[in-house]
């Protein structure tokens, strides 16, 4: 499973799957992306400090899985990926897991390029690879019309923080 799909246009970038080492890489991302999407900072290194050894632990055994663009030596974007375990639903009737995208990021110098429609077709094909024909994501504003590009849609989730 260490090959990378062929066919994608990586823009000249070397594509690579994420390694437990990547654990700050993957931090640092996912707290930009939420700061870029209006999050508060105190609240989001909250967050990173809890992220962090959950991820370092799903990381290490495999549940968190994706791939990393790379110019040189330097990480310029980035995907992660789940098979989280969900009940046979009506949009994959016959499966117990669904693929999860999450943590899609893009240095600012590197945007407008493909990179991220790039990285979300190499999940589809690693979802694909692992026999998840369903997947979901959660869009920021600036996401959505690259995924929708991609044949995504909106769905009806609802969410609610309960206290």
């Amino acid at each position: 499973m260490n090959e990378i799909p062929g066919g994608i246009d990586f823009s000249g970038l070397a594509a690579r799957r994420l390694v437990p080492n990547d654990l700050e890489l993957i931090c640092v991302q996912r707290e930009t992306m939420f700061l870029e999407a209006g999050g508060e900072l105190s609240a989001l290194r909250l967050m990173t400090e809890h992220f962090r050894p959950w991820l370092r632990e799903r990381l290490l055994d495999g549940r968190y899985y994706g791939f990393a663009l790379m110019e040189g030596q330097q990480a310029v974007a980035a995907i992660g990926l789940m098979s989280i375990d969900w009940p046979p639903h009506p949009s994959h009737p016959t499966l117990d897991q669904r693929g999860y995208v999450l943590n899609v990021y893009v240095e600012p110098s590197y945007r407008r390029r493909g990179l991220a429609s790039a990285l979300m077709k190499l999940a589809e094909a690693e979802f694909a690879h692992r026999g998840l024909n369903f997947a979901v994501l959660h869009a920021t504003t600036s996401g959505k019309p690259v995924y929708e590009g991609l044949g995504w849609v909106a769905t009806t989730e609802m969410a609610k923080i309960v206290q």
